[in-house]
């Protein structure tokens, strides 16, 4: 996944993964799978909507889990490069991802910006299922002051490359939110994937070491 800066310090997003496996496999039997119509901002919010938790000071963040789609990952900084575009994990480690840590710090105030590969040349990797999630759905942090933030997914979106809506990715509301990265929408195989899949969350609670889920 990389990142250009633009304007008043949004990133754009154009994600990680040019799907050489998928290409090796054929890609109409093995894409990663893309948000339904149901999960997007359009379709509204669902019956219950988990009220927003006070913002935690900054720290750090170690390790990231979403249980629904069984990933549990260690959390590495990611900076820019000389382009300006964000760095990416190393593709060879399937599951790891990192966070912009230029950035906000996920729990704190503001929108913290998690990404990942969606696969490498040997097969899916750490965000390969994002695109399966669903609102409401848990995205849990922990991080170096021993807490562990916990979001709910308030919606899953894709989109295009040439489209990319920066503002309301990286925007920020005035309270804690995560945004969790990965390429996916359409494939191309001259060009890999065309576009971006997001999760939208923000935190609803906070858990301290030795306090169970």
């Amino acid at each position: 996944m990389s990142a250009t800066s633009k304007g008043k310090g949004w990133l754009i997003a154009v994600a990680v993964g040019v799907g050489v496996w998928l290409v090796q496999n054929g890609a109409e039997n093995v894409t990663p799978p893309v948000p339904s119509a149901a999960e997007a901002f359009a379709a509204g919010p669902r019956a219950h909507t988990d009220a927003a938790a006070d913002p935690l000071p900054p720290s750090a963040p170690l390790r990231l889990r979403i249980p629904d789609i069984r990933v549990d990952t260690p959390l590495m900084p990611l900076g820019l490069v000389k382009d300006g575009s964000l760095e990416v994990p190393p593709d060879g480690n399937r599951n790891l991802a990192g966070w912009y840590g230029d950035g906000t710090r996920p729990g704190a105030k503001g929108t913290a910006i998690v990404a990942g590969h969606v696969d490498n040349a040997k097969g899916p990797a750490v965000f390969y299922s994002l695109g399966a999630l669903k609102k409401g759905h848990r995205i849990e942090v922990t991080r170096a002051d021993g807490r562990t933030a916990v979001f709910t997914i308030d919606a899953i979106e894709v989109y295009e490359a040439d489209a990319f809506p920066d503002k309301k990715v990286y925007g920020s509301k005035g309270r804690a939110e995560l945004r969790v990265i990965t390429c996916g929408g359409g494939f191309s195989q001259k060009t890999g994937y065309q576009g971006n899949v997001v999760a939208f969350a923000h935190l609803i609670g906070v858990r301290t070491a030795g306090q169970g889920a």
